[in-house]
């Protein structure tokens, strides 16, 4: 997916000529320090207490203790996303570890650089079933770049360096390094910087000339080209690039549910975003696409619906830097391998070199996609049952905060509101849990860009399913001063699983309702919970109220606040492409249960 390094790796300070012995747990340290890390997030246990000790003088580190191991790896995600920079995550053997399995896992599909260090049991204790043992590394393989198993105390600096090469450079990613408890308690020479040795591991960053130009002159011919922006163009830090490219050639954009913010919102060429639950014109601009451009995208399912049926007269320009994607779900008529910063460069003056020859008309395209936007703008209707529209609420957040905020969004029917009605003109400004879908991510991984971003306004856009996996997190924002601002999107049910059961289960709401905001009784009282972790609690159930509740939420920075929004349960996103259909089937109506042809 992503065309390039997500983060800036730090390179380490030149060879000193005699070298201190540290033991293992010091080394962490000091590797860390090292390497420029200024903030990490954790939880200790017995098998990684060694480290914690040094820790605890360092004065370079700032370690902030979560409530719970998810809670330490959504906000490394969370820094990492709205910095630029790798975050780190701590955690204890056994459930230490393999609690930080769905963050890493969710980093893994994101493409988030991470580094997750864990204690391990005694060497001489594994496969023993030990106390607290997990094969943590084992666990990871599949949902890492790499994993690393650190027996000996003198292997450590080179593990952690090699963790961080490898997390940010390429196609970022996260990486794990396990130590063994005897491995922090020995003592070695600490050598800095190692020799990081990654046999087979070359990413590719130059992409081939005669692709470049294949590319250009297809862009130059087509008639109906679309820039298919995905992800991969935020982690590689290349937005400024990508508008000259899309100015140059004219083309529309559509940028992906990752990739929100890649491109201006503000931007007329922009189309808004594709897929199940994309804008219209985006969705169609695709499928009546003669040639598609990906830029850092990966041919989602949720992007595509039928794969088969997806954009069938269109050729294909694949950019990523990683060429494990290209091919993988449509073939490429251009395949191109490389960093998407100099990818696009070296596209866009190879473009202008084709248009010389003959500038591309795509007038009559932009007439059809005009005439789009202005039949089907992106909209809602009120709700019938008296209670507030989730839109609106989540709109009026984004125009109050302003293009300068962040927004961290749970999974779910507010995560696609947030992505439809929160204007986005940076990159960095949306995070969002886009492949595995992670309830729980929001709150923790807003706690991790506000301490990466102080001087942001943080919102965790939530619903009252995902805010109670994750809600511990806000103890840690209190105790740490780290004041993000908290939206419940309240319609006391799993909204998004309500609505597929509305249009596909006949209604038969099973084991939807949580019994959150309806009711006379609240199962939680969200207000009383914030109020228990020391938050500033507000309820808002009236329109009326909305904008003095965000703006009051603004001008608080002392501390956390959590606003509970009560909205309607009947709210649904549209428009929407259900699940193994052609996108042609896009829907329009928004008042109205649709039906769908499943075997379109």
């Amino acid at each position: 997916m992503p065309a390039e390094t997500a983060a800036a790796v730090p390179r380490p300070p030149a060879r000193t000529a005699t070298a201190p012995v540290l033991t293992g747990a010091q080394a962490v340290v000091r590797s860390l320090e090292l390497l420029g890390v200024t903030d990490v997030f954790g939880l200790p246990g017995g098998a990684i207490l060694p480290v914690y000790d040094p820790l605890m003088d360092s004065t370079e580190l700032r370690h902030i203790l979560v409530r719970h191991e998810q809670g330490a790896g959504h906000a490394a995600e969370g820094y990492a996303s709205a910095s630029n920079k790798i975050g780190v995550a701590i955690a204890t053997s056994g459930p230490g570890a393999t609690n930080l399995v769905t963050a890493i896992a969710d980093a893994y599909m994101d493409s988030v650089p991470i580094v997750c260090i864990t204690g391990q049991v005694f060497s001489n204790l594994m496969g023993t079933d030990a106390f607290q043992e997990a094969d943590i590394v084992g666990i990871t393989m599949p949902i890492t770049k790499h994993s690393f198993l650190v027996k000996d105390a003198s292997e450590i600096p080179g593990a952690i360096a090699a963790a961080f090469e490898i997390a940010g450079t390429g196609r970022p990613g996260p990486v794990l390094v396990d130590i063994t408890k005897d491995a922090q308690q020995a003592e070695a020479p600490f050598i800095w910087p190692p020799k990081v040795d990654l046999p087979g591991y070359r990413p590719v960053t130059k992409a081939h000339g005669k692709q470049i130009q294949a590319a250009a002159q297809m862009i130059a011919e087509a008639k109906k080209p679309v820039l298919y922006v995905g992800g991969g163009v935020i982690r590689s830090q290349a937005s400024a690039e990508l508008l000259a490219l899309a100015e140059a050639t004219g083309a529309p954009v559509v940028t992906t549910l990752m990739a929100r913010g890649a491109f201006p919102d503000s931007h007329q060429q922009h189309l808004g975003m594709p897929g199940m639950h994309g804008t219209v014109p985006a969705v169609l601009a695709l499928q009546e696409a003669d040639l598609l451009v990906s830029l850092g995208a990966r041919f989602d399912d949720r992007v595509t619906g039928k794969a088969a049926l997806f954009a069938p007269n269109a050729q294909v320009v694949h950019v990523d830097i990683d060429p494990a994607e290209i091919g993988k779900i449509r073939a490429a008529d251009v395949p191109i391998v490389g960093d998407l910063k100099d990818v696009l460069v070296d596209l866009e003056a190879a473009f202008r070199a084709a248009a010389a020859a003959s500038a591309p008309d795509i007038g009559e395209w932009w007439s059809f996609l005009d005439g789009l936007r202005d039949e089907f703008p992106l909209g809602y209707t009120q709700p019938t049952d008296g209670l507030m529209s989730p839109q609106y609420v989540i709109q009026r957040i984004g125009e109050l905060t302003g293009p300068e905020g962040i927004f961290a969004a749970g999974v779910g029917q507010h995560q696609m509101w947030a992505a439809q009605f929160i204007k986005y003109e940076r990159p960095n400004a949306w995070l969002n849990s886009g492949g595995a879908g992670t309830m729980g991510y929001s709150v923790p991984a807003a706690m991790g860009a506000k301490v990466a971003e102080p001087d942001r306004h943080v919102w965790a856009i939530d619903g009252d399913g995902c805010f109670q996996m994750t809600n511990q997190e806000l103890a840690t924002c209190t105790i740490n001063k780290i004041p993000i601002k908290v939206a419940i999107i309240n319609n006391s049910s799993l909204g998004m699983v309500r609505q597929w059961q509305t249009l596909f289960y006949d209604g038969r709401y099973s084991n939807t309702d949580l019994n959150t905001g309806h009711d006379t009784v609240r199962i939680p009282d969200f207000v009383k919970l914030a109020e228990a972790y020391g938050c500033l609690a507000i309820r808002v159930e009236k329109e009326e109220d909305v904008d003095a509740a965000i703006t009051l939420a603004l001008e608080t920075n002392d501390r956390p606040v959590v606003i509970d929004f009560v909205v309607s349960a009947d709210a649904m996103v549209w428009p929407m492409v259900p699940q193994g259909v052609s996108n042609s089937y896009v829907q329009y109506a928004r008042d109205h249960a649709p039906t769908f042809d499943q075997e379109a």
